[in-house]
Order: C-alpha cells, then structure tokens, then sequence
C-alpha cells in the first residue's frame, strides 16, 4: 500500500520544520499589504513535494547542509511565484479550495507580489553567493515560460500532437521538480555524473506528474477534481490527443468543436469523456505515466540504499497514486 505523505516526510522531518521557519522569514516584506498576503500564502501552503525533492536528493548524495536549505527556498518561491503568475493568465480565482490572490487582491497586484517572490529568491541565491543554484533556477523560470507560451500558441488552434505535448509539460512541469533534484545535489557537492542522473530522475516525475494531473480529471468526485474541467478550460491533455489522432475526420472535427465552441455543455463534454475512455486513451496515458516512474525508479536504484532512498521512492510512487 502507497505511503501517505505524511509517512514520506518522516526521514526529511527536522529539514521540513527548519525549511519552513526559514521559508516564513524570506517572504517578510516591508509594507503592512505585502505582508498580510505572505500570510495568506503561508496558510494555504501545498503539499511541499518540491522542497522534499531538494532534501531527499541531498540526502542520498550526501547530508543536507546551509546551501540545500537555501535551494529548498529558492525552488519554493519561484514555485510559489509562478502560480501567482498562473492564476492571473488563467483567470483562475480558486486554487486548492481557496482563493486565489488575484480573486482577493486583483491582477495587478497578484501580477506584483509574483515578482517580489522572484526578486527574493534572486536576493537570497546572492547573498548567500549560490550563484549556480541561481543559474540552475533562472534557466528554469525561462523554461517554464517558453513552455507556457508554446501551450497557449498551440491552445488557440488545438492542434498539439504528441510531441508537442511532452515538450510543453517537460518545460512548464517537469523542468521545476528536474531542477529541485539538480540544486539538491549540487548543495551536496555531488559529481556531475549524479547531478545529471538526478536531473532525468526529476524530469521524469515531473512527465508523470503532469500525466497523473491529467488522468484525475477523469476520477469520481473522490479525487478533488471535477470530471471535464480540463476539456472546458479547453486544454489538450494526453488521453485527449491520442482520441484525436485515433478518431475518424468526422468524429475529430466533432471534437475539436466542442473543445472550441461547445465546452460548457455538460452533456456534449461527456460525450467527448466517452469517446476517450473507449478509444483507449486513459489506458495509453497510464502507460506512458509508468514507463516515466519505471525509468525514475531504475536510476534511482543505482544509488546506495538509505533511509533516504527509500523515501524519495515512495515519493515517487505516491506522484503517482495521489488523489488530488
């Protein structure tokens, strides 16, 4: 049975408790605003998965030290401020169950405390002088925006094959957990060999993340995401492009209007949920969420077994088999 994250966290424990003292204390700001709404994201933090890859990765390198706390903040606050930045350019008003701070606050400011949160984790990579942890990151938020820009160049005409797909979720996905593993080892002083092992270890949980993302929206009420929300956000996800590229041209053509035109109809967007549980589709996307995991989890082998191991793989598996 998959271990809860709770259970993951135990080996990482003393880490996560001093990562979050020092994670509080780099959002304080100087005006009485910004600080009210630091709280507000600090109350509604996530699951933390990507500060666990950063110390799970230093773990089995070696042991966690000043600069694997400093890279744990670093991939927060560029997390944290890109899904500031997400909310407004989807106009997305509730995240986790709670309000967004652009439905709190408004654009302009969401738009502005996401380039504090940059600005902050530029500020601590150099005084703390971690200046390739900084280069490692940067690169990432440039990833990350091209990965965006290619998804909404591509949304407008529905037209994402396959390929397409994988670049898009490798760069806007994939590139931040890739990177929280990369800057993990670095802060252990890891030989470039391993760095670039965990490198494809992280890139390729983060594939699977993304597909995983895709699969619960086709859960029962149980998983914390509505059936069809990403068909009526007009997004291609994977087992919607395989039904595309197996379906006959009427049947694709039919789609594809809905997607465009139709997307808040209930019972035309089940229509297109039918058509891809019968194409296959689900199924085609659980195996290519595997073979990411498999090919994780065997690079992940090669290294000494540890308490540390054993966790970053349950980690693994639980990206996996969460419901949410």
């Amino acid at each position: 049975m998959p271990k809860s994250l709770n259970e993951i966290k135990k080996v990482i424990a003393p880490e996560l408790s001093e990562f979050e003292i020092r994670f509080k204390q780099s959002l304080k700001g100087n005006t009485p605003l910004l600080d009210i709404i630091m709280r507000y994201i600090v109350s509604r933090k996530g699951k933390q998965m990507r500060p666990m890859f950063v110390f799970l990765s230093s773990k089995i390198c070696s042991e966690t030290n000043e600069a694997t706390y400093v890279a744990a903040s670093l991939v927060e606050l560029l997390h944290t401020a890109t899904l500031v930045h997400d909310d407004v350019v989807d106009d997305s008003y509730k995240r986790r169950g709670f309000f967004s701070i652009n439905a709190l606050w408004k654009n302009k400011i969401a738009v502005l405390v996401g380039d504090f949160l940059l600005a902050k984790g530029l500020l601590i990579s150099i005084e703390n002088e971690q200046f390739r942890l900084l280069h490692v990151l940067s690169d990432t938020i440039r990833e990350m925006s091209e990965g965006e820009l290619l998804q909404l160049e591509k949304a407008r005409r529905l037209d994402i094959k396959e390929e397409i797909y994988f670049d898009i979720i490798r760069q806007k996905t994939a590139s931040l957990i890739a990177s929280a593993c990369v800057c993990g080892a670095i802060s252990a002083g890891a030989d470039e060999e391993t760095i670039q092992k965990l490198k494809t270890i992280g890139e390729q949980v983060g594939i699977a993340f993304q597909i995983k993302d895709d699969l619960l929206d086709f859960g029962d009420s149980e998983t914390g995401k509505p059936k069809g929300i990403d068909i009526k956000e007009r997004k291609l996800t994977l087992p919607l492009i395989y039904t595309l590229n197996k379906a006959n041209k009427e049947e694709r053509r039919k789609m594809i209007y809905i997607v465009k035109n139709e997307n808040t109809n209930t019972e035309k967007v089940n229509w297109i949920i039918t058509q891809i549980e019968q194409s296959g589709g689900l199924e085609y996307a659980k195996s290519k969420m595997n073979n990411c995991i498999n090919e994780a989890l065997a690079l992940l082998n090669t290294f000494p077994d540890s308490e540390a191991k054993t966790s970053f793989k349950d980690l693994i598996e639980f990206v996996v088999t969460r419901k949410n």
